[in-house]
């Protein structure tokens, strides 16, 4: 019997769906995150990864209760894109707690890690 995951992995190969890479790091690095998110489109990549900027502002953000919510919601969010993808790219020269857990949860998964700044990844 297969796991979830497997038949997850199954049903993308069914379906013939592109690799699917999910861009992980620190929102400090948006910038670079965008231009990845460029390179991995154009090499034929299904590319997904932070979809907001938790640290600029916002309305959203304007109730510090409601902020913390959002912010667990929005975390959560990003682990099932490690989830959904077939690789990870770890974007930046620094890799904070979160990132650490996010390429932990990755590896647990069997998923490749990859580093823009591969002297960052915290099992070198």
């Amino acid at each position: 019997m297969l796991t979830p995951e497997q038949q997850l992995t199954e049903a993308k190969q069914r379906l013939r769906l592109p690799r699917i890479v999910v861009i992980c790091g620190s929102t400090r690095f948006m910038a670079e995150m965008n231009e990845a998110d460029l390179r991995e489109t154009e090499a034929g990549k299904i590319v997904v990864k932070p979809g907001w900027d938790m640290k600029s502002p916002h309305g959203f953000r304007s109730d510090p209760v409601e902020a913390e919510v959002l912010k667990a919601r929005l975390g959560d969010l990003h682990w099932a894109k490690i989830l959904l993808a077939d690789e990870v790219l770890v974007v930046g020269c620094y890799i904070g707690d979160s990132t650490r857990a996010e390429i932990t949860y990755a590896r647990s998964l069997g998923k490749p890690v990859r580093f823009t700044h591969p002297e960052a990844d915290p099992a070198v």
